[in-house]
This record gives structure tokens, C-alpha cells and sequence, in this order.
């Protein structure tokens, strides 16, 4: 091809929008809550019940998206999907009880947000086979960028329009990803192209085997337990993190600003994260990747738990942001690793269901230890113990890239 431009950039450009507004949708929320606590006089436990139905029902359903992208390709799965991502914030402007906010929100957002990684990333991934972690990397940048940008100007609305105007913004606002998900295709093969670098390792001439093996194969290996327990592992303790790292901050002398800006400073630095592991994880593959990005978590724990103060408190948010960013980075492209594109969409899905139990787990029992104990001391034993065990269980990978051996290619 010489240097003709590759249209799979396309992709994971199209892919980095889809991001940026499903991720800022899903971080709105947090500019919204205090909203309803003040119109309808909500707890904030009803208020949070929403969220962590929104999670749950993006778990669940995050297998079908994965299985229908596999089918029937990214581009009607994400129509869809960001057609009710959209309904379901336009529904909201005109909400009055507790069960339309577990609805429209919970349910119906959760719904249309299952498909934002399974989708994309997995259509990236068959894409790319050359630099295939650093172009998952970039797609994700995309939702570092929106946590970072749509909830400030969510606050704008507010305070110009009223929560009920700003949910309609929004939710007119996502029907971008509508239009981003136009420039989607499933395969190259599809515009008769093959996938970058297909055949080869990196830059060198060695010969790349792709593993594409089927769900009932995959379910079969021991390796796919291991990724999945890894998955609930680090979402146990990245979602802790997001969710308690604000009242941690005010616990230990921050102002409310300040704590703020901690949580607003590890959506920045998770974007080089994002960039550096998905880089890495060309180089090195899974099982090197995620024992870094698991040694990089517990330095961290290490770091807050021996320091205080604003500026301590910010080189955890960059040691810790590098981490949070780097597993997010690797994800699918360890899924194709392993397992190869066949089936990438459905076993995506089902390895996010594992950290998606972890993600919801993890904050409820940091917030009823706290509630018992009045600190997070035993919270930061146990984050610091599960990234120990998320290190060991990553060293019992096999690595797919340099060990052939391990291996055998189904696609004969």
C-alpha cells in the first residue's frame, strides 16, 4: 500500500468521539446529583441507587452489545445504543419520581452507555494488529477527555438553564455518536482491506498467528478466568478510588475544591496512562502490561497511605492516574491477545461483566467500612492486598506474543 492512508485512523478516530460523549454523559451525573437532592428532596442512597443500576444494567448488558457487534457489526449496535443513551437523558427533563430516575437513567442510559467499549474497542482491535495497544489507547483518550470537559460544561447549563434544559442538552448533544458511528465498520474486509500490519509482529518480520478462537473454546482456557478475576480485581479498586477519593481528600484537610481537583487531575494524567500502556502492551504484550499496571496501583496505595497534604496528594493522582488509564488502555487489545477477533465482542463483553461485580462491589464495601470505622486505613489495606494479588494472578499468564507454544490456531 505504499503510503496510502489507512481508513482504519478513520475508525479509531470516529471511536474517540463516541468516547468523549459517553463518558461525559456518564460523569454529568455527578453534576446533576445535588440537583435532584435539592428539587425532590431525594437521600443520597436513592439518589446513588440509580447509578449503581446504571452500572449493573451496563454490565449486563454489555455481553449482548459484544455479542451483537460481533454479529451484526458497530455501526447498528451503535445507532442503537446511543439512540436510547440519549432517550433516556431527554427523559429525564420532565422526571418527578423516584422510579422514572431509576428508568431513564439507570436503566435506559445504562442500556444505550453497554455498548461504548465492547463496540468500539473491539472494532478497533480488528483493525489493527500493528499497534493495536496504542490505538486502543487513543480511543479511550477519548473518554479521559470527556470527563475531564462535558461535566463543566453540564455545569454551565445548570446554573443557566435549570437541570431540566441541561438533561435535554445532553441528551440532544449525544446523538453525535450516532453520527460518529456512521464512519464504523466491522472488517476491513468489508471495504476490501486487511488489518494493519496483519501477518506480521510490530516492525519486525516475524510471523504474527492470530488466535481466533470461538466462545465455547475460550471458556474452556484457564487463562480467561485469570483475565477475568484481573478485570474484577482492578475495577474493585479503580472505582473505590473515584467514588471515595473526594471525602478521603476533605477527611485529610482538603477543601472541597481541592479534593475536586485530585479527582479532576487523575482524569488528566489517566491520558497518559492511556498512551504509555497501550504503547507498552505493543512492546510487551498482557502479562508484562498488567503486572506493571498493577505494580504502578499498589505504588500509589503505598504513596497515599505514607503522605498528606495537597501536594503529596497530587503525585497519587498522577502515579494512581497512570494506572487507572493503562488498564483501561489494554483491555481489549489483552481479549485479542489471548483470544484473537473472532469472537472479541461477546468475551469483551463478559470479561467487563467481571469488572463491572468488582466496580460495584468495591464502593459499597468502602463506604460501610468507613461508616463503621470512621476511617479508610482497613479501605487502603485491602486495595493495597488486592493489587498484590492482581500482580501474582498476571505473572500465571502465559504471554501469547513471545511464547507460541502455548497456543494453537483454530483459524485453519
Amino acid at each position: 500500500m505504499g503510503h496510502k492512508y489507512f481508513y482504519g485512523y478513520n475508525i479509531v478516530a470516529a471511536s474517540s468521539i463516541i468516547q468523549v460523549i459517553y463518558l461525559g454523559g456518564l460523569f454529568s451525573f455527578g453534576v446533576l446529583f445535588p440537583e435532584f437532592e435539592r428539587e425532590f428532596e431525594w437521600s443520597r442512597a436513592t439518589i446513588s441507587g440509580a447509578a449503581s443500576l446504571f452500572f449493573l444494567t451496563f454490565g449486563v448488558f454489555g455481553i449482548i452489545m459484544g455479542s451483537a457487534t460481533d454479529r451484526f457489526g458497530p455501526k447498528l449496535v451503535l445507532t442503537a445504543s446511543g439512540t436510547i443513551f440519549s432517550l433516556g437523558f431527554i427523559l429525564m427533563h420532565r422526571m418527578t419520581s423516584v422510579f422514572e430516575l431509576y428508568f431513564f437513567y439507570g436503566f435506559l442510559a445504562g442500556l444505550g452507555f453497554a455498548a461504548h467499549d465492547v463496540s468500539t474497542l473491539s472494532t478497533v482491535t480488528r483493525w489493527f494488529v500493528h499497534k493495536r495497544g496504542l490505538m486502543s489507547g487513543i480511543v479511550k483518550c477519548g473518554s479521559g477527555l470527556g470527563q475531564a470537559i462535558i461535566p463543566i460544561i453540564t455545569a454551565y447549563f445548570v446554573i443557566e438553564f435549570g437541570w431540566r434544559t441541561s438533561c435535554l442538552l445532553i441528551g440532544g448533544f449525544s446523538l453525535i455518536i450516532i453520527l460518529a458511528a456512521q464512519f464504523l465498520h466491522r472488517d476491513p474486509s468489508k471495504l476490501s482491506l486487511q488489518p494493519l500490519g496483519e501477518g506480521f509482529m510490530g516492525d519486525t518480520a516475524t510471523p504474527r498467528i492470530e488466535n481466533n478462537l470461538s466462545l465455547r473454546d475460550a471458556l474452556r482456557k484457564k487463562y480467561f478466568l485469570i483475565l477475568a478475576l484481573t478485570k474484577l480485581l482492578d475495577m474493585f479498586c479503580l472505582l473505590t478510588i473515584i467514588t471515595h477519593i473526594v471525602p478521603y481528600g476533605t477527611d485529610h484537610g482538603l477543601t472541597s475544591a481541592q479534593s475536586v481537583l485530585i479527582l479532576s487531575a487523575i482524569g488528566g494524567f489517566s491520558i497518559i496512562g492511556r498512551i504509555l500502556f497501550g504503547s507498552l502492551f505493543d512492546k510487551f504484550g498482557t502479562k508484562l502490561s498488567l503486572m506493571t499496571c498493577f505494580s504502578v496501583l499498589l505504588l500509589s496505595f503505598i504513596t497515599i497511605q505514607a503522605t498528606e497534604g495537597l501536594y503529596f496528594m497530587l503525585v497519587f493522582s498522577f502515579i494512581y492516574g497512570v494506572a487507572h488509564g493503562g488498564f483501561f488502555a489494554i483491555a481489549s487489545p489483552s481479549v485479542a491477545d489471548f483470544f484473537g477477533t473472532k469472537a472479541h465482542g461477546i468475551i469483551f463483553g463478559i470479561i467487563l461483566f467481571f469488572g463491572t461485580l468488582g466496580g460495584t462491589a468495591g464502593p459499597i464495601l468502602a463506604g460501610s467500612i468507613f461508616d463503621n470505622k470512621g476511617s479508610y486505613d482497613i479501605v487502603f489495606f485491602i486495595l493495597t492486598m488486592t493489587a498484590l494479588i492482581g500482580i501474582g494472578l498476571a505473572a500465571s499468564l502465559p504471554n501469547p506474543i513471545n511464547d507460541k507454544t502455548n497456543f494453537v490456531n483454530t483459524n485453519e
